[in-house]
């Protein structure tokens, strides 16, 4: 048996995050990716972004210690090949390509900014296709910081997907209108139409402290009546109890509802009554892409 490691790093609206993978190679049989180490580091992009226009300079000098320390864990471990993308917040940004230059400059990573579509089809490319089934039809729900990619399964095949600039950071500034609210509910409610019954797949941080603090047995999907109860829960806490009470970190604990409203609002209108959450997403992608054009 062989083994590999490689590494993505996904810099997104609301944080920034390393995935060091093992991939398991073995004559005659398909490779096994495990998580050897994840790492997130609190750089809330989108913040500055969704604002201003621009990163600042506090956070392109947070970036690029964040990844010169990425780049020493990745030493350390070994790495054999990374890829850094970064999405909805640096690639809105105007300065967003000047701030990957000097980060270049400084620590020697290397990063690409990738649009929606891209960002849609690395998720697409994760081993997403082990929890769907060629008989049912799924809605996927990737939800960021700053954009959240939806993308329609049916017969086992991708049908349709496209990404929106509907994220929690970009809510919780009060930089989602009601049109683009509307395009989204007439763009699931059209691709999804044809598609019933169907069973939402969601994927993010939120979500993924959501399926957790919810108790669930791991591969047990939610129901849309609990994210709604969840919601209602949640709302009743301070943004100080969330995280003295509820255990959310300081970064998760004003966002949390917005996430929730994504979620809620995607089932409501595709009239999916429950999500999976599978606890795979963009980094999980990144890896998997590497590996195939390594092996291509």
């Amino acid at each position: 048996m062989d083994i590999k490691k490689l590494a993505a790093i996904d810099i997104g609206s609301n944080g920034v995050r390393l995935l060091i993978s093992n991939v398991l190679e073995e004559a005659g049989e398909n490779p096994k990716f495990t998580k050897a180490s994840l790492v997130r580091v609190p750089i809330r992009l989108g913040a500055d972004v969704f604002i201003d226009g621009l990163i600042s300079p506090e956070n392109t000098d947070r970036l690029a210690d964040a990844m010169e320390a990425f780049r020493l864990l990745m030493k350390v471990n070994q790495v054999k090949a990374y890829r850094a993308c970064a999405t909805s917040a640096m690639r809105e940004a105007t300065n967003g390509q000047a701030v990957a230059d000097e980060v270049l400059k400084r620590t020697g990573v290397q990063i690409d900014i990738i649009d929606g579509s891209e960002e849609a089809e690395i998720i697409a490319s994760t081993d997403i296709s082990s929890f769907i089934k060629s008989d049912k039809n799924y809605l996927y729900i990737d939800v960021g910081g700053g954009s959240t990619e939806f993308t329609v399964f049916s017969n086992g095949k991708m049908k349709k997907s496209r990404s929106f600039p509907i994220g929690t950071v970009r809510l919780l500034d009060n930089k989602v209108s009601d049109k683009t609210w509307k395009e989204v509910q007439e763009w699931i409610e059209k691709h999804t139409a044809d598609c019933q019954p169907i069973e939402a797949i969601g994927s993010g941080g939120n979500i993924n402290k959501i399926h957790k603090n919810s108790n669930s047995r791991e591969g047990d999907p939610l129901t849309y009546e609990y994210l709604t109860d969840y919601y209602t829960y949640v709302s009743g806490y301070t943004y100080d109890e969330r995280i003295r009470l509820l255990g959310f970190n300081p970064d998760r604990a004003d966002v949390i509802l917005y996430a929730l409203t994504v979620f809620i609002n995607a089932m409501k209108w595709s009239k999916a009554p429950i999500v999976h959450v599978p606890r795979i997403g963009l980094a999980d992608g990144i890896v998997r892409t590497i590996y195939n054009k390594e092996n291509q």
